[in-house]
């Protein structure tokens, strides 16, 4: 504390020597005039004074036949001066500062978290909605209201708090841990399970409903596999009512599913020339400026690398500094061979094949060919396969005491 009074007073390093400078000091102790850092070489002192005591110094030293030289100068009286020369420095400094006392008064970035089930992309919308952005006056934002129009908007908020850090606003939210409820429509039970495809009934395990198959049974596609309406008999075996269910079911299906892809024989590819350009931008928000803005080559690629000076990252600033660099390329004809073109396919094929495996399909045998056609390699295949089936469909209603038939 005692350096930065110093400092904001001014002090000088002076130089004493001549006839008595031992009584030179002890004159400026019996004055008050501070004197420290006393340095002796010889008959030479060197001391600190300060800027007031200084000018004090002129009956000590006609008194004392002593001499005093300045050597150094310290502290704002002495640095300010300075600095006003510099017009330019003084005027950055002045445009700096106001840049920051401005930059202060706006939003430059929204942080949300909590969020588990609402998405960033989500909550982004809702805030744009709101007139909540990047860029905007703090001010103008209503914390109130925005975490009340957060619980308004999405019910599986339990807690929502907004606050504003610096340029920062920043959103922590709570959801709702208990499992949502997804109310179902006030519906009749009826469905039955039909098949997508045409094939072999492997085996059928019903839990619900009436079977229509058995297995080894050989069925169409949209034949109905278990039926939702059970027929419910008196004790004469007389036909009483229908009870409607939602047929439920496992049911493996064999069946020939089939596969083609097919792969041009020529095809244009990218070959670069080793020729680059650069340029650069600087990026606001969501608005950016080349600098300038040049398209080099005919056709090119684009590679584009964004930095953000590290204060500005820390003030939340969105500002950037972009680099984007061209490479040109030429559009080049080539021709697969065949290795080439085998490998493509296959690897279709095998995507193919993942995915089946995904879906729990069992693959029985396979037929896979490859061959050239006119101007393209085309890969065909055929797949017995065991497949899990049964869509759910409406079940057909008939009322008690008539039949298919009379309907």
């Amino acid at each position: 504390m005692i350096r930065f009074l110093k400092y904001m007073k001014g002090y000088l390093r002076v130089r004493v020597w001549g006839f008595s400078p031992e009584r030179f000091m002890n004159l400026c102790s019996n004055k008050g005039i501070l004197l420290w850092d006393i340095v002796r070489e010889g008959d030479i002192y060197y001391m600190s004074i300060t800027l007031k005591g200084f000018w004090e110094l002129r009956p000590i030293v006609k008194k004392t036949g002593t001499r005093v030289a300045i050597l150094e100068r310290y502290g704002l009286p002495f640095f300010l001066p300075r600095l006003l020369k510099r017009k330019t420095f003084v005027a950055g400094l002045i445009l700096a500062i106001a840049f920051w006392l401005l930059s202060s008064l706006f939003i430059w970035d929204i942080r949300l978290s909590g969020n588990y089930q609402i998405t960033d992309d989500v909550f982004q919308s809702f805030l744009r909605e709101n007139q909540v952005r990047i860029g905007m006056r703090q001010d103008m934002l209503d914390i109130q209201e925005l975490e009340k129009q957060i619980r308004r908007q999405f019910p599986q908020i339990t807690w929502a708090s907004a606050r504003l850090e610096g340029v920062r606003l920043l959103i922590d939210i709570k959801e709702n841990d208990a499992p949502i409820t997804i109310e179902k429509p006030d519906t009749d039970p009826g469905t039955d399970l039909v098949a997508e495809y045409a094939g072999r009934v492997v085996s059928i395990v019903v839990r619900s409903g009436v079977p229509k198959v058995a297995g080894d049974d050989i069925v169409e596609k949209g034949a109905v596999l278990v039926e939702g309406r059970v027929p419910v008999y008196n004790e004469d075996t007389t036909l009483r009512e229908y009870q409607y269910v939602d047929a439920d079911a496992d049911i493996l299906l064999e069946h020939t599913a089939e596969f083609t892809a097919s792969l041009p024989l020529n095809h244009i590819e990218k070959r670069y020339t080793g020729r680059e350009k650069s340029s650069h931008y600087i990026k606001l928000g969501d608005r950016s400026w080349a600098l300038p803005e040049n398209r080099p080559f005919l056709v090119y690629d684009s590679v584009i690398r964004e930095t953000r000076p590290l204060m500005l990252e820390r003030l939340s600033l969105p500002a950037f500094w972009g680099t984007v660099t061209y490479r040109e390329y030429q559009n080049t004809e080539y021709k697969y061979t065949e290795e080439e073109a085998k490998a493509h396919l296959n690897q279709k094929l095998m995507d193919f094949l993942t995915e089946l495996e995904e879906k729990g399909v069992q693959i029985i045998e396979k037929n896979v060919r490859i061959e050239k056609g006119g101007d393209a390699w085309v890969l065909t295949g055929q797949f017995l396969v065991q497949e899990p089936v049964g869509k759910s469909a409406p079940t057909e209603r008939i009322e008690v005491g008539k039949t298919e038939e009379d309907e």
